[in-house]
């Protein structure tokens, strides 16, 4: 007789882990907000301006990776070469790809507005492969962008338009975790002929194992619940840590002397509203004083990753205003390096 499989946990919605160690990632939330964690099909062919299209890498581990680009459609006024935005998506490690609607309405805007191309790998996920693996992966693809540049790998759309002088590092919520792993790993890393300009973290999910105030006091959300944050890290973290492990505090006294570290430029975007505000002005404070080159942009009255919830977007004119204030902004630290 089959035994059924036990729920051991429900995570606000978005994931559900059985005994068996299988997990479900079918949304059981509100189903007026199903589309948005559908997969978008790529189109070569220009729709509203981009083209999309997802290409397998040969990972440095010898590991068959997968990438998403993202290409905006030829403007009279372009430069030569357009600048690379390398992506990572959020998900607390445990959900979402770089497929999903939610991050295509988001990256083909960005495309078309900031005049970039976008690479949005699609990163293994906990608690299935635990971290480093997402990491990893994510650091793949920058060593994957070396190749094209070197002409070792070939990718027609970043070797015809792509700026590889101009490389930077952009991630939301989790994916700004991320962003800050590789720019350190970078730092130790022979990147020549491709140059790393900058790093954005966007909403990064940087925490301590006590709870600050606004995990206590700001609002909850679909995109952040205390929920999420303590059962995500809880499959994602290696076995044995909690949220003091460097990836979630990286100014905290278990990570590495943020001093010691080679960081390109940073643009760190927060959201006013959102639940880890405190601790990520705390790594803020710290990068500033270990000396770095970091800019604070914070989107007003806005909570976590505000801008992925197209319904919200849409609807009311101020999240629509502060998200094209976040992509104007951003646009405008990358014409500046």
């Amino acid at each position: 007789m089959v035994q059924e499989k036990k729920l051991v946990e429900d995570v606000s919605g978005w994931l559900r882990l059985y005994d068996d160690g299988s997990v479900d990632r079918t949304w059981t939330g509100p189903p007026e907000v199903k589309f948005m964690v559908e997969p978008v099909p790529p189109h070569e062919e220009f729709i509203d301006g981009v083209a999309t299209r997802d290409v397998i890498t040969g990972g440095q581990d010898k590991v068959n990776h997968r990438v998403r680009l993202y290409m905006p459609e030829k403007n009279p006024d372009d430069i030569e070469k357009l600048p690379i935005l390398l992506h990572f998506h959020g998900g607390g490690f445990c959900i979402s790809e770089a497929d999903w609607f939610m991050y295509y309405q988001v990256y083909t805007k960005f495309t078309r507005s900031a005049r970039v191309i976008c690479v949005s790998p699609f990163l293994r996920r906990a608690p299935e492969n635990r971290l480093p693996a997402a990491i990893d992966d994510a650091f793949s693809a920058l060593l994957w962008l070396q190749q094209v540049a070197k002409g070792d790998a070939e990718e027609p759309w970043l070797r015809k338009y792509g700026d590889f002088s101009r490389v930077f590092l952009i991630g939301d919520s989790s994916g700004g975790n991320i962003v800050h792993e590789v720019a350190a790993r970078a730092g130790h890393a022979q990147l020549d002929p491709l140059r790393l300009a900058g790093g954005i973290p966007i909403h990064p999910g940087f925490l301590r194992s006590t709870r600050s105030r606004s995990e206590l006091e700001k609002p909850q959300s679909p995109f952040l619940t205390l929920d999420m944050v303590d059962k995500f890290l809880s499959f994602a973290l290696p076995l044995g840590s909690n949220k003091d492990h460097p990836i979630t505090c990286p100014m905290g006294e278990k990570a590495p002397p943020l001093t010691g570290l080679k960081l390109p430029p940073y643009l760190l975007c927060l959201a006013e509203m959102d639940l880890v505000m405190d601790t990520e002005m705390e790594f803020y404070e710290a990068v500033k004083k270990a000396d770095k080159d970091v800019e604070l942009f914070v989107s007003k009255g806005m909570t976590h990753s505000f801008y992925l919830n197209k319904i919200a977007v849409d609807m009311d004119p101020n999240t629509g205003g502060e998200t094209n204030a976040l992509i104007a902004r951003v646009k405008q630290f990358i014409d500046e390096h």
